[in-house]
């Protein structure tokens, strides 16, 4: 078996894939033969849901992080300087 992306593609008023050269050879795959595709879209936008899964519920409010990091960067130059 042999996992490939490709983008489909319209053929007249259906959809179509073209299997690399590559791909064909290395399974043995001739013209004519029954082949089995499993379909699966790629979901490109969420790769930081399938990193840290999805956060229901949770807003993030940019202006109130942005202040807080202000807020911090005041009190360590603070610190630093006495």
């Amino acid at each position: 078996m042999i996992e490939l992306r490709a983008k489909i593609r319209k053929w007249g008023n259906s959809f179509g894939v073209v299997v690399p050269q590559r791909a064909v050879s290395d399974i043995d795959v001739k013209e004519g033969d029954d082949i089995v595709i499993l379909l699966k879209k790629e979901e490109k936008d969420n790769v930081l849901r399938e990193m840290f899964g999805a956060l229901k519920g949770w807003k993030i409010d940019a202006q109130k992080i942005k202040d807080e990091l202000r807020k911090e960067e005041r009190e360590a130059e603070k610190r630093k300087w006495g």
